[in-house]
């Protein structure tokens, strides 16, 4: 089995406003279901994690649910959450009595868009951290690799928390050695917390638009050094991944940037971490 820990799907009509940027002509479309379908079906994939897209809006759940509720392969939805709001707790119940509800598996904030380096030190970030973890929700983090000295307090302070970090918390992949080194400190600061876990997705589009398999191969070997294969899990970023590759280009360049594993460490990056981090197991064998 093979699952997709990370995708977005989006009608750009309905706020994403973030797609009107130079540059996003390729992914400033809708991206639906049967388009989704489509690609995992030529590309061998099981199952995936269906996360919000920029759009940054309560209303954007309930889309995201419904298509995970007529969409078999979608087997858990990463919602959006102003996680400094004082009220999380009842945005989940909310979000928990929509349909398709039952999907909902963890919870993001945009975080990467917040200037403070230390954001993740706020007392009202922390309290709303605390509130996901008593909802039994992950809390998906998209950050900057600046972001990740205080990702890793943050860590430390909820133990009780699972955290994911969404495409290796963005490092300047483009930037080769120098970006290696700016980042690596604080991705393995927040790697020895045990309660976190790591997407090897996003990479392609920090890479630069002449990227090779080659390039990718410094940073997965940090991370699976970092995380090791029972914490790391495949993610596509389509439709993101567009604007440097296609969906199965993504894949083979994962696949040729990885060193030579056993098969029981494959299938955790592949398939196990996101099944037991995120909860799948059970919408997974309705799918067998």
């Amino acid at each position: 089995m093979i699952i997709d820990a990370h995708h977005h799907l989006w009608q750009p009509e309905r706020g994403y406003a973030w797609l009107d940027e130079p540059g996003l002509e390729a992914i400033r479309r809708p991206f639906t279901p049967g388009d989704l379908t489509a690609e995992l079906n030529v590309n061998g994939i099981d199952a995936t994690v269906l996360v919000e897209g920029g759009r940054c809006h309560p209303d954007e759940a309930a889309d995201l649910l419904a298509w995970a509720a007529d969409t078999p392969p979608i087997a858990g939805v990463v919602a959006w959450i102003d996680i400094a709001a004082p009220d999380v707790a009842g945005t989940v119940r909310r979000y928990r009595g929509l349909r398709g509800g039952e999907r909902l598996v963890g919870l993001r904030a945009q975080v990467q868009g917040e200037p403070d380096p230390d954001y993740l030190d706020r007392a009202d970030v922390r309290r709303g951290l605390a509130e996901v973890a008593a909802a039994g929700l992950v809390f998906d983090l998209v950050v900057r690799a600046d972001h990740l000295p205080s990702a890793a307090r943050a860590a430390g302070a909820l133990p009780q928390l699972r955290f994911v970090l969404d495409h290796l918390g963005k490092p300047r992949i483009d930037d080769g050695p120098a970006g290696l080194d700016r980042w690596r400190d604080g991705f393995t600061a927040l790697a020895a917390n045990d309660n976190v876990a790591c997407k090897l997705s996003g990479m392609v589009t920090e890479a630069g638009p002449r990227w090779t398999p080659e390039d990718l191969a410094p940073f997965v070997a940090v991370a699976l050094d970092a995380f090791g294969p029972d914490r790391l899990m495949f993610g596509s970023d389509w439709p993101v991944c567009l604007l440097a590759s296609d969906y199965g280009g993504v894949r083979r360049a994962l696949e040729l940037a990885l060193p030579s594993l056993m098969a029981a460490e494959l299938d955790a990056i592949y398939a196990g971490t996101a099944t037991r981090i995120y909860g799948l197991a059970d919408r997974l064998g309705r799918l067998r």
